[in-house]
Parts: C-alpha cells; structure tokens; sequence
C-alpha cells in the first residue's frame, strides 16, 4: 500500500526536525535586538542543539546539515564566514567521538560535558575571530556568553527530547 502525500510530507517533516529547530535556534540568536553588545552575548543556542543531537542521535543532523547550519549562522551573524561553521562541526565530531561516555549518562554528567565543549567551543570561536580579523577582542564577552549558553543548556535539551518524541521510530 502506498502511503499518501500527506503522510510522506509529515514523514519529511519529522525528519528534518532536528535541522529545522537548529536552523529556528540560529533565527534566535541573530534576531535584531536594540542592545549594545547584545550579539556577542546572546547563547550559543545551536551549538546546544548541535551537542544535543551528537550526543542522542547523530544520524539526525549528519556532518553536511552542521556545516550548512554553521554557514547560514556565520552568514546571518556577520561572523567573519567559516567561524561558526568550523566550531559547530569541532564540536560535533568531538561530541560523536565521545558519544560512548555521554550516552546513557545522568542529565548534570552530560551538562558538565557541555560546559567543557561550549567553553572550548567559545575560545576557538575567539580565536578564529581574532586570527580571521587580526584584531583583538575582549574575551570578557567570551565568558559571559559561555555562561549564558550553558545556562540555557537545560532548556535547549527539554525543548529537544520534546520534540525528539515526535520524530519517526525509524529515523
């Protein structure tokens, strides 16, 4: 039996979940806010989704949909090109090289895990910056932005294991 439109439409669409949400994380975080300096301090809310998915399921957001996301980040973001892409597939491909000791894990094991890897994420973000732009940027908004991803890593997670419950058992 063939399944209808309608079903394959909804099928495409619980599969691109994952990329879409990232993608709806990144429309967060560049939305024009009248605040001095509010760019560099708003999270990292998709490098969160990006650890999120590494650490759940990796088959749902593979490596070219990181790298996509990253370009549309840099793109939107005014990062010089290339940044955030590189620090979002970094972090990536070391969370799925590390899935082994995160997977099954208690919630407050994997957050910590997370601060290592924003923390790490954010200095090599900086430092590509720095490198790309040769000019030198305080790293105080490094730390406060830090901080303010993993905060809002407990919210980025319950919103993802939501939605996680939606997605096709066979994705």
């Amino acid at each position: 039996m063939k399944s209808g439109f309608w079903q394959r439409l909804d099928t495409w669409a619980r599969r691109f979940l994952p990329a879409g949400l990232c993608l709806l994380f990144v429309l967060v975080t560049v939305l024009p806010v009248p605040v001095p300096g509010y760019a560099s301090l708003v999270p990292m809310l998709a490098l969160a989704a990006v650890f999120f998915w590494a650490v759940h399921d990796p088959r749902l957001l593979p490596p070219v949909v990181v790298f996509l996301i990253g370009l549309i980040q840099d793109s939107l973001s005014g990062a010089p090109m290339g940044t955030g892409t590189v620090v979002l597939l970094a972090v990536y491909g070391v969370t799925v090289s590390q899935r082994r000791y995160f997977h099954n894990r208690s919630f407050i094991q994997v957050w910590v895990g997370f601060m290592v890897m924003a923390s790490a994420a954010a200095a090599l973000g900086w430092l590509l910056t720095v490198a790309v732009d040769g000019a030198f940027a305080p790293p105080r908004a490094l730390l406060f932005q830090s901080l303010l991803t993993v905060g809002a890593y407990p919210l980025v997670t319950w919103v993802l294991h939501r939605a996680q419950r939606l997605l096709p058992a066979e994705a």
